[in-house]
């Protein structure tokens, strides 16, 4: 029979309290951010509700998708120039090539179909929501912005092929109206097209 004595158990809940109190090792994970060349990370995105999963792995799997991210619906600069340039140019991304465009924002997806509503998306582009930023963290491309609410996605735009990221232009600030737009884009003679 295996008896434990009273100080023994003392101790382990002294050794349990010391050791919640502080840290006796700490090991620090640094990311990179994602870069051409990786493959994307499995996460699952909403699309119009929570019920509406979607993978962007399985979204992207034997596909050539653009993809933008934004710091947030409706901001001006988001809702101004980034979105509607890439509801502009839908059509001529398609024509060269592009299965999909897809619009990425730390939102929860009831603001991104009602935004996407606003700005006529439907049939051209499909709007992700990422509401506790999974995906924008695994792509280490988020930011804090206090006044949108805390962390959201910095500003940028890829091109990926079969779930691998072959163009990728990150706002040099992480919210700029640059490298990231639609017309900046260049889908034809990447990597992997013929």
């Amino acid at each position: 029979m295996f008896l434990i004595r009273p100080s023994f158990i003392r101790g382990i809940t002294a050794l349990t309290h010391q050791a919640s109190g502080r840290a006796l090792h700490k090991s620090h994970i640094v990311m990179a951010p994602i870069k051409v060349g990786d493959n994307l990370p499995v996460a699952d995105l909403f699309e119009d509700s929570p019920a509406n999963k979607v993978n962007i792995c399985d979204l992207t799997a034997g596909k050539k998708v653009v993809l933008f991210a934004v710091p947030g619906a409706f901001t001006p600069g988001c809702s101004k120039t980034h979105l509607p340039g890439y509801v502009s140019n839908a059509a001529k991304l398609k024509s060269e090539g592009v299965d999909e465009v897809v619009c990425v924002a730390v939102n929860d997806p009831y603001v991104m179909a009602a935004w996407g509503a606003q700005h006529d998306t439907k049939g051209k582009i499909r709007m992700l929501a990422d509401p506790s930023g999974v995906f924008i963290k695994a792509l280490d491309l988020g930011v804090n912005l206090p006044p949108l609410g805390g962390f959201r996605s910095k500003r940028f735009s890829m091109v990926i092929e079969d779930s691998k990221v072959v163009q990728l232009n990150v706002e040099p600030d992480g919210t700029g109206l640059s490298c990231s737009l639609a017309d900046r884009l260049k889908v034809k003679n990447i990597v992997g097209e013929q």
